[in-house]
């Protein structure tokens, strides 16, 4: 119970009727005091105070009340003993309350175990739930060690109950594929058809593991990653009735475990931790899939990006020495002002070397979007193309706005075509264009001369239209969580409880007012951003401009010690 109270709170919560007043007839003195504490903190808490339980400004209200100096409670009153057993059972009889029994403490032990524990994974919300539940049924709660002990026979309870449910569901079949994972690497893949793990490692090992640098041969490791965990054959309801973060707290219990300590483990327990470790590397690994997709297709196009903008710009340094003309022309500029264009310039530059200037620059927008074009083919179709078929396959592409069904059709068109060695499309294949290739590709997508599509160029437009389109979330993926259908993001009782979760949030139902408000913020912000850079407290951090851009400039931190702690994990690592 809270230390700190208002009078209006004193006396709304602590103030005593005619009918507790009369409970307080035959008793005087510390007595009278105490018992007038206990009858209104269990009306309030639902349990028996403790002595350090008892607010102190109660305490004087209370005394108030019952013309009793404050200081007698904690001078006289026993609070143990005969005589506060006696007033504690007045105080349960006057509130209906009774005390647990065996069956009530079972009683709730299935309840906790088959409602809360399959839903919550927090000790301290289990225990609230508990105690209202106890006062909701007028039974005295038990004491904290009670309490305690009920939580751990409920959460027991549930473990057997939910690896057991576990276990059969995967099956023998299931099982004995998840026992493969904590086996030698030398002992005999499942007659399933799997991709192998690497030489000399094993499976559970590389399972554990984060993706590695953003590359192709990362993106086609962990196709295979995810290929042999769904070959283990995880139903899709095999964890049907828990809530992901129970999964996930045994999916984190497995990760710390050697291979020893799953062969240790009772058979339902291990199968439990593995299936739970699968399942949600499965999502995950398909999550990771999708970010590789996403930084592949931005790096593809950086880069050739990049590689072009040098190529061009050494060649016209090398080439066309455009600067020594343009420094002649501004000079004739400067020296005769008042001169007309054709007095003053042409005889320095000469009309047709300025047509010719005016063309190229026009021209150069159109050739370097040409140029990029052909790198991007190029590195494209020469390295990164192959792992193209294999990610397709390996993921499930969900839509349901129309505007994005074209890059849904080019997806099924590009997986028809994945084994196939042919340049174009079938003349008699529907390949969409609108909302997949953009208007500077059309050239080079399709041929203009027998206006077949090529499938290099194309595949490519589509790689960067399903990526913007994953991006905005237009685009799910079937067993994703970060991408997955952001309908599954909302609560299922969202559309007919909808204010109730706005303001859980609390968020503004208008749209108007939430985003003045996040403008507001912003600006609040950047004021607190501005004062700050104008003081002398900022360590050394400038405003300044790098290549005509704003830039903030952090001078480097001096090295600090390196904390006992990570020194500690470091040479554990070293000795495992």
């Amino acid at each position: 119970m809270r230390c700190e109270w208002e009078l209006d709170e004193l006396i709304e919560c602590w103030t005593l009727d005619e009918d507790e007043l009369g409970l307080l007839s035959n008793k005087s003195g510390a007595t009278r005091l105490g018992f007038a504490l206990l009858l209104k903190f269990f009306e309030l808490e639902g349990r028996f105070p403790r002595r350090e339980d008892v607010p102190k400004a109660a305490v004087e209200y209370m005394a108030g009340q019952v013309g009793v100096e404050a200081a007698l409670l904690f001078a006289d009153y026993q609070w143990s003993g005969r005589t506060i057993e006696y007033h504690r059972s007045q105080v349960r009889k006057h509130h209906g309350f009774r005390q647990p029994t065996v069956a009530d403490e079972d009683k709730q032990i299935f309840w906790l175990a088959g409602e809360l524990c399959p839903e919550e994974l927090s000790r301290d919300r289990l225990r609230a739930a508990l105690l209202t539940r106890f006062r909701a049924e007028k039974i005295e709660p038990p004491t904290p060690v009670q309490v305690d002990r009920l939580l751990g026979a409920a959460v027991a309870m549930f473990e057997r109950d939910f690896t057991t449910r576990t276990a059969q569901r995967l099956g023998s079949a299931t099982g004995a594929r998840l026992d493969d994972l904590i086996a030698a690497p030398e002992v005999e893949a499942d007659p399933v058809e799997v991709p192998v793990a690497a030489p000399g490692r094993s499976f559970l090992q590389e399972l554990k593991e984060d993706p590695g640098p953003i590359q192709l041969d990362t993106l086609l490791a962990e196709i295979v990653k995810l290929e042999r965990v769904r070959a283990i054959g995880l139903g899709e309801g095999l964890f049907e009735g828990v809530s992901e973060k129970i999964v996930e707290s045994w999916r984190a219990r497995a990760m710390r475990m050697y291979p020893s300590d799953f062969a240790a483990a009772a058979e339902p327990v291990r199968w439990t931790l593995l299936a739970a470790l699968c399942w949600v590397r499965k999502t995950e690994l398909t999550d990771g899939l999708v970010e590789l997709l996403i930084q592949l297709v931005h790096k593809i196009s950086v880069r050739a990006g990049r590689k072009v903008e040098s190529e061009i710009s050494a060649e016209f340094r090398r080439v066309h020495g455009k600067n020594g003309i343009l420094v002649r022309l501004a000079q004739a500029a400067l020296d005769l002002p008042e001169e007309v264009v054709r007095e003053a310039i042409y005889p320095v530059v000469g009309a047709r070397t300025l047509a010719d200037i005016v063309a190229e620059a026009k021209a150069n927008e159109k050739v370097f979007n040409s140029r990029v074009r052909t790198k991007l083919r190029g590195s494209y179709s020469r390295h990164y193309r192959r792992g193209l078929p294999k990610l397709l396959r390996a993921l499930e592409f969900g839509c349901s706005n129309t505007a994005f069904r074209p890059v849904m059709d080019a997806l099924a068109l590009l997986d028809r075509y994945a084994d196939s060695e042919a340049v174009h499309y079938d003349r008699s294949e529907t390949v969409p264009l609108e909302h997949v290739v953009p208007d500077d590709w059309k050239d080079a997508v399709v041929d203009p001369d027998t206006g077949r599509v090529e499938r290099i160029p194309y595949e490519l437009c589509v790689l960067v239209a399903l990526r913007k389109a994953i991006r905005r979330r237009e685009i799910w993926i079937t067993g994703a969580k970060t991408w997955r259908n952001p309908d599954d993001d909302l609560p299922a009782d969202y559309e007919n409880n909808r204010d109730v979760h706005y303001e859980a949030l609390s968020k503004p139902r208008d749209p108007a007012a939430f985003i003045a408000d996040l403008q507001r913020r912003h600006l609040a912000a950047l004021d607190r951003l501005n004062t700050a850079m104008g003081s002398d407290t900022t360590g050394g951090v400038k405003l300044t401009r790098r290549k005509g851009e704003p830039w903030i400039s952090v001078p480097p931190l001096n090295r600090r010690p390196e904390p006992t702690g990570l020194v500690a994990l470091k040479e554990e690592i070293s000795r495992r």
